[in-house]
């Protein structure tokens, strides 16, 4: 783990890269899905995820939260005057959840031709395997990597010969740490607890549903594969080789089908034998649109998983058995309900408090970690915590109260305002 209190790591603890993904739905001006291709060929920053009418943005690796909020706002503007100027003009749906849907054609496969046709191929056995309603969620993917400066000081601290052994093995206690502690990420950006009547049944729009959770997305009815992983977290080989035999065992194909909020990657296009090579960074992928803010992530928030992971990077935490991780699952899906004062965390010491305790616990202890690192990092902290102390400040409830009653058709008018303050209309 990092030598977080040495005097030459310490100043270079926030040095580090970051990296968004944000899906979001392009829909027409009555809430319903578009049906036209996309069309952003020319910008390797925009693509497609799922659907065809699912646009992803991704940013270059940025050096601060502000510097990735900033490059994040530069694509939404590029993708918002995009559609803006179509013949019909369309608009992107701010939220995790779908609005309208009428059944599984109005989430067309996204098409790929040529090389890239497995593509397609890939999206057509998920979409068998999983429905595409699942599909329609959406989400942002935050990636993060930590500064060459930082690991080559820390490094020279542990007198060893290999630093890419090193590296990988910070990945990969990182990575554990962050199974035992990172449903706090999916608590305190949960923003997705309203949707549309049509989610879960076929073609009755325009009624609100509410079921008792703060992101569906990232609950027991979200992204989630029909068995709890457990993976081997002993090294990169080892943790390549326990997703490849969940492939080799037919729980899934692709070890891009692996739906965990926690992901590490390589330095090239994902695939096991590339994460043998050598870890790049880590993915987390539990983050929820925030309608709230126009970029669909508060800038507090990326400062925070950030913190989280610097602090989880720093900390010797418990080596999980199986069992741990099966628990583990079940402690992110029990995170994304909507009253976390009712939903249990059990640690794998087999200590259990609810949520609501268990995050001001761990947030004392970054508290501590962090003292004496300015106002910013302070105010980060407490902003957070208050989400715990004051559950009407979460973002959950916020959206709830505001888009609880007609959700599709004040959602639109939400989606009609961040167009017009991209376009400065």
């Amino acid at each position: 783990m990092l030598h977080a209190h040495h005097e030459s790591v310490r100043p270079h603890l926030l040095e580090g890269g970051f990296g968004l993904e944000k899906e979001s739905l392009r829909i027409d001006g009555g809430g319903f899905l578009a049906h036209t291709p996309a069309d952003f060929a020319d910008d390797v920053h925009i693509v497609r995820d799922f659907s065809e009418n699912q646009v992803e943005v991704n940013t270059p690796v940025c050096p601060t939260p502000a510097a990735a909020i900033a490059s994040l706002e530069h694509y939404n503007a590029v993708v918002q005057r995009a559609v803006a100027n179509l013949p019909e003009r369309e608009l992107l749906w701010p939220f995790s959840n779908p609005p309208y849907i009428l059944g599984e054609k109005d989430i067309p496969i996204a098409q790929y031709y040529g090389d890239d046709a497995d593509k397609t191929a890939y999206r057509e056995y998920l979409s068998d395997r999983y429905g595409r309603y699942k599909m329609a969620f959406s989400g942002i993917h935050l990636n993060y990597s930590f500064a060459e400066s930082l690991l080559r000081a820390d490094f020279a601290l542990t007198g060893g010969e290999d630093f890419d052994a090193y590296r990988d093995d910070l990945y990969m206690r990182l990575a554990e740490n962050c199974v035992t502690w990172g449903w706090i990420l999916t608590a305190v950006m949960a923003a997705s607890p309203v949707m549309d009547s049509s989610y879960v049944e076929k073609g009755k729009i325009g009624g609100d549903l509410f079921q008792g959770l703060a992101t569906v997305r990232c609950s027991e009815l979200g992204y989630w594969n029909f068995f709890a992983p457990v993976l081997d977290y002993a090294s990169a080989s080892a943790y390549a080789d326990s997703i490849q035999a969940y492939i080799d065992e037919g729980m899934i194909r692709y070890p891009s089908e692996l739906y965990y909020p926690i992901r590490l990657k390589g330095f090239g296009p994902y695939s096991l034998a590339g994460l043998k090579e050598g870890i790049s960074h880590i993915e987390l992928r539990m983050v929820d649109l925030n309608p709230l803010v126009r970029a669909g992530i508060d800038e507090r928030d990326v400062l925070f998983s950030q913190l989280f992971l610097v602090w989880a990077a720093s900390v010797e935490g418990p080596r999980l058995t199986p069992k741990d991780q099966v628990q583990a699952v079940q402690n992110f899906k029990n995170a994304a309900h909507y009253d976390l004062k009712t939903v249990k965390i059990v640690m794998p010491d087999g200590s259990a408090y609810s949520v609501v305790k268990a995050a001001k616990r761990l947030i004392d202890a970054m508290e501590e970690f962090y003292a004496g690192f300015g106002d910013e990092v302070a105010a980060c902290l407490a902003f957070q915590r208050r989400k715990f102390d004051e559950p009407e400040t979460r973002y959950a409830w916020k959206i709830r109260e505001v888009f609880g009653q007609g959700f599709v058709a004040r959602g639109l008018q939400l989606a009609r305002q961040r167009q017009k303050e991209y376009l400065g209309e």
